[in-house]
């Protein structure tokens, strides 16, 4: 076991051209510099890519961003610091130093994230040219010319919002680039990555020294519907920048426009379309596959009316809802009855939520139809850009660490929520995750209150609760816990067995036990032999059950 421990993970930079080779050929004639390429990064460790941009530290599948494969892989070393560690680590990052408002596209972007990982993981710096390459852009005559722009426009070109949005959510300044229409990667979470989905809107040209942008034009205005269908068509998660971005040019004074060839422009967004396809196709398949081969999770998908819940709410909360929380309904009513992506809610979203579940003065009843709701929305696969919105209030998270505090309907429709989630992988993960905070002086993490969830469910006096506290159980078994966790649920689990479980309920348990025996080959064993039960009191109850007990008793031995 030791040698394990010492075998080290290897950690390597990926390197991608934003201007896939222009910044080569046109950069001495733009710039006044030759330039081999203009660099955004990501450090690849532990079977994911991490990377830094306007929407936080992020993470996808090597190599899986619309950049495709990177032009140069640099090997930094090995790590042989703990995969846990390293998560707390990125986490801890994603919420201090580099939170999406500390963004800054030339002092302070993937980059120099990069860089600090690097240093942190392997103790050596990532190669001096990338880290270089915004202040040999900035000491150009053109760099010097923008800077003032830059600095004017979106406090420091913070926020991919600002009118000079160049690839802003992958890094350095990419003017070099040949105008694209917008593209949108799609979330992957193994880890906690902050929700936000990355998007690339490199809309501005260059022309002798002076830098102009493409406005959006009165068509693509006119058309803003039928672009929405095709959208819902193709399924894009877009944040639809377009007007804003027109609006913020205005402000500031853009005074020029220079429209591409409509030829041009009509290929390019072809091209970009396709793109688009291809990736969220092969995606697609990706979790397809991950799906075959992972353990069907108990859900729970035909018991709520979604437009029935809706209706109720709005009709519970209807005159207590400010302008903003409105907006927030409006939001919901998007993603839940209009089938939008989790593009359409808000940044406040999550804010609304929490007014309904901890505000006191509101009816019950409103809490129980706001959670059937999300439980139908935790079947889809996006749900968990909403739930990494809620890293740094956990107000979902908060809510059910009391479970045992509220009304039984209440329960019954937290439960609903939790057992839902694990319908997707990346949901799934996030209920697993170790990241703590503080709650009413209990040290709290996602996986602490999905156990406990669970808990409280399975060895509740309603009948309908333990169903769905079973679900809940069973599903965390086909998960990666760690020992403690599944010494805990085994210890529920016996509890449990000393009542007289109905068979689907029963066997769902034992599955649980057996795998909890696998994966705490000692420990749960040994709490089996000392506490009880004897799996064995249940044989005869259904050959299914004989079988599993029959496997446990192996393990006993």
């Amino acid at each position: 076991m030791a040698d394990l421990e010492n075998i080290g993970v290897t950690v390597e930079l990926h390197v991608y051209d934003l201007t896939k080779g222009l910044a080569a050929s046109l950069s001495q004639m733009l710039l006044g510099k030759h330039l081999d390429g203009v660099w955004h990064t990501g450090i690849v460790a532990y079977g994911r890519e991490y990377f830094f941009g306007s929407g936080g530290v992020q993470s996808v599948r090597p190599s899986g961003t619309v950049l495709g494969q990177p032009d140069r892989i640099v090997n930094l070393g090995d790590t042989f610091i703990p995969y846990e560690v390293f998560l707390d680590y990125v986490l801890g990052l994603g919420d201090s130093t580099f939170r999406s408002d500390d963004y800054d596209l030339f002092r302070h972007n993937c980059n120099t994230f990069s860089n600090e990982v690097s240093q942190f993981l392997c103790g050596t710096e990532i190669p001096k040219y990338i880290i270089d390459l915004p202040q040999e852009i900035l000491n150009t005559p053109l760099g010097a010319a923008i800077q003032p722009l830059l600095d004017s426009l979106g406090g420091n070109s913070r926020r991919s919002t600002s009118v000079l949005n160049p690839s802003a959510d992958l890094g350095i300044l990419s003017f070099l680039a040949p105008p694209v229409q917008p593209s949108y990667l799609q979330q992957q979470q193994q880890v906690e990555p902050p929700a936000r989905e990355l998007e690339l809107n490199t809309q501005e040209l260059c022309r002798t020294n002076r830098v102009s942008f493409i406005e959006p034009n009165n068509e693509e205005q006119s058309h803003k519907k039928e672009k929405k269908k095709k959208r819902k068509k193709e399924g894009h998660r877009s944040r639809k920048q377009g007007s804003s971005m027109a609006d913020s040019e205005s402000q500031n004074g853009s005074d020029e426009v220079i429209e591409a060839p409509a030829e041009t422009k009509e290929k390019s967004g072809r091209d970009a379309e396709k793109s688009v396809a291809e990736f969220e196709e092969q995606e697609r398949q990706e979790a397809e596959a991950k799906k075959k081969q992972r353990e069907p999770p108990i859900i729970f998908k035909d018991l709520v009316d979604l437009q029935a819940e809706f209706d109720g709410l709005v009709d519970l909360i209807a005159g207590v809802l400010t302008p903003e929380e409105q907006q927030s309904m409006e939001e919901l009513h998007q993603y839940m009855l209009e089938d939008e992506g989790s593009w359409a809610l808000g940044d406040s979203f999550l804010n609304f939520v929490g007014r309904i579940l901890h505000d006191k003065s509101l009816k019950s009843e409103a809490r129980v139809k706001l959670l059937h709701i999300l439980a139908v929305a935790a079947l889809k696969d996006d749900v968990i850009l909403m739930l990494h919105q809620d890293r740094r209030e956990h107000i979902l998270m908060n809510f059910a660490q009391d479970i045992d505090r509220v009304p039984l309907e209440e329960q019954l429709s937290l439960t609903l929520f939790f057992a839902n989630l694990f319908e997707n992988l990346s949901s799934s993960e996030w209920l697993l995750y170790i990241s703590e905070w503080q709650y009413c002086n209990n040290t709290l993490s996602n996986i602490r209150v999905t156990t406990k969830v669970a808990v409280n469910s399975l060895l509740s006096e309603n009948t309908t609760l333990q169903d769905r506290g079973s679900a809940i159980l069973h599903n965390l078994a086909c998960k990666e816990v760690f020992d403690d966790v599944a010494v805990e649920l085994t210890m529920a689990l016996l509890q449990y067995f000393n009542s007289n479980p109905p068979e689907e309920n029963l066997y769902r348990c034992m599955k649980a036990l057996h795998r909890f025996c696998q994966i705490s080959a000692q420990d749960v064993p040994q709490l089996v032999q000392m506490i009880g039960p004897e799996p064995s009191k249940f044989k005869g109850t259904s050959e299914r059950l004989d079988l599993l007990i029959t496997e446990i008793n192996r393990k006993l031995r």
